[in-house]
């Protein structure tokens, strides 16, 4: 059988290795937190708060952060993703709500595949 690259790699959640395998499924190159961008810093110039999106889309130059159906994190992740179109007005960010994509998995039966 085909070994996709969402097979190989260690994820956080069970929700963004679903994600990744609707990229391979629809042949979307993807990176798993290739990069992190910081927001907030303390008055000596240190670091307080961090942003890494979940995925990076090179072909589209888009980062995805998903989110699960937690209104409490939505609306944190809201706020980060809305800072760092402050402060990195070149980044696009888009936030998945894991009932849209999770729709599409069912959809294509993605979540029987073994892995």
């Amino acid at each position: 059988p085909e070994t996709f690259k969402s097979d190989t790699t260690e994820f956080a959640h069970a929700s963004e290795r679903q994600f990744a395998r609707l990229l391979d499924f629809y042949q979307i190159e993807w990176e798993y937190e290739p990069r992190s961008f910081d927001l907030e810093w303390d008055r000596d110039g240190n670091v307080t708060q961090r942003f890494t999106p979940d995925f990076y889309l090179p072909q589209y130059d888009l980062f995805i952060e998903i989110t699960t159906m937690s209104q409490k994190l939505v609306t944190k992740k809201n706020r980060k993703v809305r800072r760092l179109g402050e402060l990195y007005p070149e980044i696009t960010c888009k936030i998945f709500y894991q009932r849209d994509y999770l729709s599409l998995i069912t959809k294509y039966g993605l979540e029987d595949r073994a892995g």
